[in-house]
């Protein structure tokens, strides 16, 4: 009794797995389906190009998208000659402001008066990206990203010292432009692969 009991048992589970293959209404592994304007499986993504003032931030921009498009695994990344695809990127401006500033008085001792002392950054970056088709260089998507982000300024708490270390907030700014870079390029890889 017990084995017919196992036999009907996995006939009907043998049953239910046939159905949820050949339905239509399974479940899909992995990620959507999403794939290059015009179904093309190569691209060629060169270094962004840099019209702003600050130096280097090119790179990060260039390896966030060259790693978003490996880690999909939708479009081989080859060289320019064997590329159906280039994605060229232009990162038009990178604006840094002072988002809080203390003036000392009379009152502090330890800083001149009316010495001003920025409490936080913000970093304000535009990119625009665009998907050509090699052969006759037609566009075949275009995007404009803009990033936000504050961070903090290096803070004088302890009387007696009047200077903040310069080298903090030049790594506070490119670690934060970094993590911009990876969070606009995961945003841009994303629109630019839906829907095609």
């Amino acid at each position: 009794m017990a084995k017919s009991y196992l036999k009907v048992l996995l006939k009907g589970s043998f049953l239910i797995f046939l159905l949820a293959v050949f339905s239509g209404c399974a479940y899909r592994l992995g990620s959507p389906d999403r794939s290059l304007p015009g179904g093309y499986r190569q691209i060629f993504i060169p270094i962004f190009k840099n019209k702003s003032m600050e130096p280097g931030i090119e790179v990060p921009f260039t390896n966030a998208l060259i790693q978003e498009y490996e880690r999909a695994k939708i479009a081989r990344i080859t060289d320019s000659n064997q590329a159906e695809v280039v994605a060229e990127g232009v990162i038009n401006s990178v604006r840094i402001s002072k988002t809080g500033a203390d003036v000392t008085g009379e009152s502090n001792t330890s800083l001149p008066t009316g010495t001003v002392q920025a409490t936080a950054y913000q970093i304000l970056i535009t990119v625009e990206l665009t998907l050509k088709r090699n052969s006759d260089k037609s566009i075949l998507w275009a995007g404009t990203f803009n990033g936000e982000r504050t961070f903090n300024a290096a803070q004088i708490a302890a009387v007696g010292v009047n200077t903040a270390n310069p080298l903090y907030n030049h790594s506070a700014k490119r670690i934060n432009m970094e993590q911009m870079a990876a969070e606009m390029m995961s945003e841009a890889h994303d629109r630019s692969t839906e829907n095609f």
